[in-house]
């Protein structure tokens, strides 16, 4: 096994009495691909900073091999005194480092290298230290959360951008799809320690769960002894006085092992209150347009949304997806067509905007919003610590000021307090920001059991594709001409719609091609065509015919909106199909491709 190139051995950490870090563990070497998991304020972003240098521990050590340049993402980038953007990236190079790496990073990330960081948006800030970290390619890349606001074209670059990377890898992230995609080995922190998997993320969730119900075991068995050792204490025959207190000291540890023992973290405990039934029409939209200017952001866009759909809306960022939710919604209104919304609607909206809260209000204050101590939740009068319970806060962080709260304690408190209000209708505006695996379950439980209607906005694939009936995307996400259209299941199954192996949207793929053929080069000429490369010739187009008549039918059957929700398992069986097509399809065009270019040489070499 080769050396580590960063190890944190038996770190120590305690924050305001309790402690957070007991005897953790960190090793990378060259070429890792970690995922470090958690629940929210188990220690990870704590764990991350002690290895890129910023947090010293109370106890442990800490090694970084002196030749390894390490780079940290942080969540809140500070720009100190510099003019622009390109300046703070730059500064992060060192000797020998690409400046040219930062422009192309800028570029594909959507920023403009003059731009004023002090007018830069929460995302748009986070990007830029995105930048900053990726710029000098170094040995070790320690990334907190680097997908929080970025849309799916973004994050589909950035996982390509990661697997071309020398550099090793340690990444926290609450996006599944992600880290299953950029994960080879896996970390865990809990109650304080870690534990390490030699698998991606993918396997981690049995892995856990196997650990958990062996601990678990243990703890009955210990149990167990305990009761055997004090019946023993109480009725066993008299023995030797040596080896009674010997026994006795055997109890005393057990006991103390027994008591002292943490268990897993709590449970979210939670649903949404429920309000009374909406009508059986939600939302009615028949040719709905809207221009800002001389750009159309929806165009000739109708839907009829029906009670208990749960509806995703994706697309690249400033395509317009908010824009169209607030059409949907009655929050704007459109340039041309109507939108009708139903009877007894009533809506409760889960903002993930931190700016929304106010720093200086207590946890108590905000969540019954300043009327006492207690909160109405589904008819029942609650004692707000009681609720906080559900959430996972302690009863003492009643009075604590939002101020003190992690990203993560932010987002359930928004969470707690969404889900407290009657609706029958939801609306998600990116949800899954700063929320960590469990709360990221519960919410998913909660859509998928909800008796209204869900309306979600997200780039978080796994989410989508765990939770929506049906998906909304842009026509044209390269060129957005204000066409939207709605496509039958979640995200995977819109990508089989579209007749794509890979990203969602065209344009990485339009990259993809771009690059093959400008690398492909067409294989010797040999003189002539061998038989069977003048049947493959002859016959191919026929083939390909054929091909692209079933995949056209089968797509018609799959754009029924109402299939996947009569015959889930009928319409995953087409879109498995379909994607299997799609990919004969694809590889039969690049064999006819190469048999074409190859007669044309030999044609050109006989002339």
């Amino acid at each position: 096994m080769a050396p580590p190139i960063l190890k944190l051995d038996d770190i120590h950490l305690t924050f305001g009495g309790t402690s957070l870090l007991t005897g953790a563990d960190l090793q990378i070497q060259a070429g890792d691909r970690i995922c470090l998991v958690g629940r929210n304020g188990s220690g990870k972003s704590t764990l991350m900073k002690i290895a890129a240098g910023i947090v010293e521990p109370q106890s442990g050590t800490v090694f970084t091999h002196p030749a390894t340049t390490v780079r940290y993402l942080e969540q809140d980038p500070d720009f100190g005194s510099f003019l622009t953007v390109r300046a703070y990236a730059e500064a992060g190079l060192g000797p020998g480092d690409d400046p040219h790496r930062v422009s192309y990073l800028l570029e594909h990330l959507g920023l403009a290298g003059d731009a004023d960081p002090e007018r830069l948006s929460g995302g748009e800030a986070r990007r830029a230290a995105l930048v900053r970290a990726l710029a000098p390619q170094p040995d070790v890349l320690l990334l907190d959360e680097p997908t929080n606001h970025l849309d799916l074209p973004a994050i589909e670059w950035l996982e390509e951008e990661l697997a071309r990377s020398r550099s090793a890898l340690v990444i926290i992230s609450h996006d599944r799809r992600f880290l299953e995609n950029t994960s080879r080995a896996t970390v865990w922190l809990d109650r304080g320690v870690t534990r390490r998997l030699e698998q991606g993320f993918a396997a981690f969730e049995t892995w856990r769960d196997g650990v958990l119900d062996e601990e678990e075991r243990e703890q009955h068995k210990l149990g167990r002894a305990i009761v055997r050792e004090e019946h023993w204490l109480r009725y066993g025959v008299t023995a030797r006085r040596k080896r009674n207190v010997r026994r006795l000291s055997e109890l005393k540890e057990m006991r103390a092992r027994f008591r002292g023992h943490r268990g897993p973290e709590g449970t979210i405990a939670a649903s949404a209150a429920a309000a009374r039934d909406s009508g059986k029409l939600v939302i009615e939209a028949r040719s709905v347009g809207k221009s800002f200017g001389e750009r159309k952001i929806v165009a000739d866009f109708s839907i009829r949304v029906q009670r208990g759909d749960r509806i995703g809306l994706v697309g690249p960022n400033g395509v317009g997806k908010t824009t169209l939710l607030k059409l949907l919604t009655g929050e704007l209104a459109p340039d041309a067509g109507t939108v009708r919304l139903g009877a007894n609607l009533e809506i409760t909206t889960l903002d993930q905007r931190r700016a929304a809260l106010d720093p200086d209000e207590t946890l108590e204050h905000f969540l019954t919003d300043g009327r006492g101590s207690s909160l109405v939740v589904d008819g029942r009068q609650r004692h707000v610590t009681g609720y906080m319970k559900d959430f996972l806060f302690q009863p003492e962080q009643a009075r604590t000021p939002i101020r003190e709260l992690s990203g993560g304690e932010r987002a359930r408190l928004i969470l707690a307090r969404n889900l407290a209000r009657p609706a029958n209708m939801i609306i998600l505006d990116e949800p899954t920001n700063d929320l960590d695996m469990e709360t990221l379950d519960l919410l998913q439980e909660i859509v998928s059991g909800f008796p209204g209607t869900v309306i979600l906005v997200s780039h978080d694939r796994d989410f989508l594709d765990r939770t929506v009936t049906s998906t909304i995307a842009p026509a044209n996400a390269d060129a957005p001409d204000g066409r939207w259209l709605l496509y039958a299941g979640g995200y995977s199954d819109m990508i089989a719609q579209k007749g794509q192996s890979g990203p969602a949207f065209p344009g990485r793929r339009k990259r993809e091609k771009a690059a093959v053929a400008k690398d492909a080069k067409p294989a010797p000429a040999r003189g002539k065509l061998s038989y069977k490369q003048k049947f493959a010739l002859e016959t191919l187009p026929g083939k390909l015919r054929d091909a692209e008549a079933r995949a056209a039918e089968l797509e018609g059957r799959m754009a029924d909106p109402g299939l996947f929700a009569r015959d889930p398992d009928g319409f995953n069986s087409l879109a498995d199909e379909l994607s299997e097509l799609r990919a004969r399809i694809a590889a039969m065009e690049e064999e006819w491709l190469e048999l074409e270019m190859l007669r044309e040489d030999l044609e050109k070499d006989a002339s």
